[in-house]
């Protein structure tokens, strides 16, 4: 019970990986405060089953405390009400989870940025982005009279490169961005900030995708190969609750961390007892297709995409022109232009 006494909050802890971290939280002893939209009381996701009181149970039950806050983070009176509520109860906060997104249906996979709805890319950016500035704005000063904690902002990828799709890559990156800032400005002060993403998750939606559940979540191999590296959201949960744990934390401040080499850093296993590590396997899954004879147009758009994602990082610098020379032989199993984003 590594995390006993300690207060943290996980906004956007409905399903996936806030879920995941807000279980993993409770599993340390901590008091955690689930919030979101989602309510068995109020509204609830057209889509989506989940709800906030669910994962405050789970919080509980796995050995926390789980308190339910139904919250519209881009309310900032609201969200000024929660931490005060939160100051009344416990006098401090020392853990604040950023995982707010609500992106997946709004995001135009396949179109240019010149053919995208843009207030459908706004909307975007309002859910992922304005949510965790609101967030942080009101939760830090708790932290700061509370003797200080950590904030984490959760992204996906921790590459500086492109992610396929314009907003997407806004949202994705402003959240690095944004831990990077946060941490400048505490420069002076006991709270660490940090971003952190996981691999390839296996939330309740991408089950659902898959037509499997967490229990036979293997039968969905054979569709995808990528599935079998994939990790519940308790993994990155359980490596937040030990970096929120660790009296260094402070040397991670400002940096993108992912979930793959903090299990290692921390001997953290998966429900499973696995450890996948996501980027080990993207840096195989390259290599074989470009020592292949007969790539598919699956294989081609693959790399395609992972040559955007290592503009700016000299270190795979090597990488990133083997997958260049590879694109410009067979750039046309699927209509590319080889030059593109050079």
């Amino acid at each position: 019970m590594m995390l006993q006494g300690r207060i943290a909050l996980v906004a956007g802890a409905t399903r996936g990986a806030g879920r995941g971290i807000a279980r993993a939280l409770g599993e340390a002893g901590a008091t955690v405060y689930c919030t979101g939209r989602s309510s068995r009381d109020g509204t609830r996701n057209p889509i989506r089953p989940e709800t906030i009181e669910e994962t405050a149970e789970q919080v509980t039950t796995a050995g926390g405390t789980g308190i339910a806050v139904c919250v519209d983070h881009s309310e900032e009176s609201a969200v000024a009400q929660l931490f005060e509520r939160v100051r009344a109860d416990h006098g401090k906060l020392d853990i604040l989870i950023n995982d707010i997104w609500g992106g997946d249906p709004l995001t135009e996979w396949g179109k240019t940025f010149w053919d995208v709805d843009v207030q459908q890319g706004f909307t975007m950016m309002k859910h992922a982005i304005h949510t965790h500035i609101i967030t942080s704005r009101h939760g830090v000063p708790l932290m700061l009279d509370g003797g200080g904690g950590l904030i984490v902002e959760l992204t996906d990828g921790a590459f500086y490169g492109y992610r396929g799709q314009l907003f997407y890559d806004l949202c994705k990156m402003s959240v690095i961005r944004l831990a990077y800032a946060m941490s400048v400005e505490l420069a002076d002060h006991p709270v660490s900030a940090v971003a952190i993403t996981p691999g390839f998750l296996r939330s309740e939606a991408v089950l659902d995708h898959f037509g499997v559940t967490e229990e036979n979540w293997r039968d969905a191999i054979e569709k995808d190969a990528h599935f079998a590296h994939s990790e519940t959201p308790l993994l990155v949960g359980r490596t937040i609750a030990a970096l929120a744990a660790d009296p260094g934390v402070h040397r991670y401040t400002g940096q993108v961390l992912t979930c793959w080499d903090l299990a290692r850093h921390y001997d953290i296993k998966d429900t499973d007892g696995r450890q996948p590590h996501w980027d080990e396997h993207i840096d195989a899954t390259v290599d074989e297709i470009i020592d292949s004879t007969s790539p598919s147009p699956e294989d081609v758009f693959l790399l395609t995409l992972r040559k955007s994602q290592l503009d700016f990082d000299d270190a795979r610098a090597e990488q990133r022109n083997r997958i260049e020379i590879f694109l410009k032989q067979h750039a046309g199993r699927v209509g590319l232009n080889p030059d593109a984003h050079d």
